[in-house]
C-alpha cells in the first residue's frame, strides 16, 4: 500500500478576469470568487498556525 505525502510546495495563485485561479501539485486547479478565496486563504494561515504548534508539541 502506498502511503500519500503531504504536498511541501505551495499553490500559485493569480487573480484573472475578476476570478482568483489556484494552481496546485498534480493539476490541481480550482478558481474562487474573491470572497471565497480570502475566507480559504484565512482558512489555511489559521489551520497552518494550528499544525505548526501541534507539531512542536504546543497543543
Amino acid at each position: 500500500m502506498t502511503t500519500m505525502q503531504p504536498e511541501s510546495s505551495p499553490g500559485v495563485a493569480v487573480a484573472e478576469d475578476g476570478l482568483v485561479l489556484l494552481d496546485g501539485p498534480d493539476g490541481v486547479a480550482l478558481s474562487m470568487t474573491p470572497d471565497a478565496a480570502e475566507v480559504t486563504g484565512q482558512r489555511l494561515i489559521e489551520a497552518a498556525a494550528a499544525a505548526r504548534r501541534q507539531r512542536d508539541g504546543g497543543e
